[in-house]
């Protein structure tokens, strides 16, 4: 079982850092040809982007691994289903958003920024198209044509943003018959980014051989619909604790310290995106394995093996990072006018450890059908997002946002804990993870603040902290590597 799992793992793994790791290489060129303000609306719009891709799948993928567990229900049924849900939402979305393109724009103080808006419609439209075809793929046990539909999009991104962005006005007669056009800036971003969303669907579509409009089944729908509402709230809501953040920094600041805060916050914040791919590889992986062992008898017992298995590698990997952080986020941000958002980097990786803690333990709710519970607890998150960074933006700008994701995601980990205790009772080892996360952020803080520049130091307590947990973890590591 551990083979296959962590096999599996590995690929989306790779996938994920393969996906994650053109964006990241992508947020340096950006960041050199614009200036904080001047490259705000791509941190700007794809802020919201969470927002929007929750109402569009509206739950669904979650929903699909569930009801693909009843063997009462006809697989083309549940396919079409689904995803006529999704293709319905993503039509009138389309449509509105077309029609009130302009008030959208306005809406969001970026009157100028209408063709961005048009062509960010579109991808966002056919990324949740993409949803369930990519879902089959994850259920049936195909990593790798999972990985290729990702990762030759991300191909086609990376290169199609260099070609705008670092060729193109190099060649004043243009290339190919395309010529640079500096007003319109990042907008190739997003031009680059809607050619790898239509690569994407193209290639997952052969999933669709199951889909019919036919098959659209009502009663199943509401069942679904039932299930997912809560799941579309709470991400909703997990969107306003992970994004919405930029959108408080630019309405609740004065416009040009807003623009720059924005374009700062959104460049430094890309450097946890080590945590969370793995967070997301994680999840690719070992979600839909969750609901179809559900039913095994030891199953608590798995689930515990593998938070701490989860919990020990983003120790190690926050660690890592934050012993060679100086050097990474000068390396990554190029431009010296995004250094001062280094000193925020500990606690937003903290933050995004706590997010990945809380998103494992959920399963609970998600197993026993209670998805409500998970809607109270992003609500929660979300109350206390919004009271912090409302209270203290003024005063404190991004440092307000980093440090209310912090608390909030503190918050949501313990109260999904706690309540979990009393509801699905897993015995998790709390005080064991509780050393590890201690001691991984006690060494962390030690090594940037009193050892930022000396990473013969830093290193030397990473590779301390290696050995602990070698030592500590040698009976289920042989255990792990027998069954595999």
């Amino acid at each position: 079982m551990y083979k296959k799992l962590f096999g599996q793992t590995a690929v989306y793994g790779l996938s994920s850092v393969l996906v994650r790791i053109f964006p990241f290489l992508i947020a340096p060129i950006v960041t050199k040809a614009f200036g904080p303000s001047a490259s705000s609306p791509f941190v700007d719009w794809y802020s919201i982007a969470g927002v929007i891709t929750v109402f569009l799948t509206h739950g669904m993928e979650t929903s699909f691994f569930r009801f693909a567990q009843e063997g009462d229900i006809d697989k083309k049924t549940l396919v079409s289903t689904c995803a006529l849900s999704i293709l319905g939402a993503g039509f009138i979305y389309l449509i509105l958003g077309y029609v009130f393109r302009q008030d959208l724009a306005n809406a969001f103080e970026t009157p100028d920024q209408v063709n961005y808006l048009v062509i960010f419609l579109f991808m966002l439209s056919i990324d949740a198209f993409a949803t369930i075809p990519s879902a089959i793929l994850r259920l049936e046990g195909k990593p790798i044509q999972y990985m290729l539909s990702k990762v030759i999009g991300a191909l086609a991104y990376y290169f199609l943003v260099v070609f705008f962005i670092k060729w193109l006005p190099n060649y004043p007669n243009g290339i190919l018959g395309i010529k640079y056009n500096p007003e319109f800036g990042v907008g190739y971003v997003f031009i680059a980014n809607l050619v790898q969303s239509i690569i994407t669907l193209l290639i997952v579509g052969k999933e669709f051989v199951n889909f019919s409009f036919k098959k659209f089944d009502f009663k199943l729908w509401k069942r679904i619909m039932n299930y997912s509402w809560p799941v579309m709230i709470a991400g909703l809501a997990g969107i306003i604790n992970q994004t919405l953040d930029r959108q408080f920094l630019k309405f609740w600041l004065p416009k040009e310290e807003a623009k720059h805060q924005i374009g700062v916050y959104g460049a430094v914040y890309k450097i946890a995106t080590f945590i969370t791919v793995f967070r997301q590889a994680y999840q690719l992986g070992i979600e839909p394995y969750f609901f179809s062992s559900f039913k095994d008898k030891n199953n608590h017992k798995t689930y515990a093996v593998l938070m701490d298995i989860f919990v020990i590698c983003n120790c190690l990997i926050y660690i890592g990072l934050m012993v060679n952080l100086q050097w990474i986020a000068e390396k990554y941000l190029g431009n010296p006018l995004y250094y001062e958002g280094i000193e925020i980097i500990p606690f937003v990786m903290l933050g995004a450890l706590f997010l990945g803690i809380y998103l494992n333990l959920s399963i609970w709710y998600k197993l026993s059908d209670q998805t409500r519970v998970g809607l109270y607890i992003s609500l929660i998150g979300a109350a206390i997002t919004i009271f912090i960074n409302f209270t203290f933006i003024p005063t404190y700008g991004y440092w307000a946002s980093a440090f209310a994701a912090l608390i909030t995601y503190t918050s949501m980990m313990i109260i999904s804990y706690l309540w979990g205790k009393s509801q699905y009772p897993i015995h998790y080892n709390t005080s064991k993870i509780a050393i590890y996360l201690s001691l991984s952020i006690g060494i962390s803080m030690i090594s940037f603040y009193y050892f930022r520049h000396n990473y013969l130091i830093g290193n030397g307590l990473f590779l301390f902290f290696i050995a602990f947990l070698a030592y500590n973890e040698r009976t289920m590591i042989n255990k792990i590597l027998r069954r595999a």
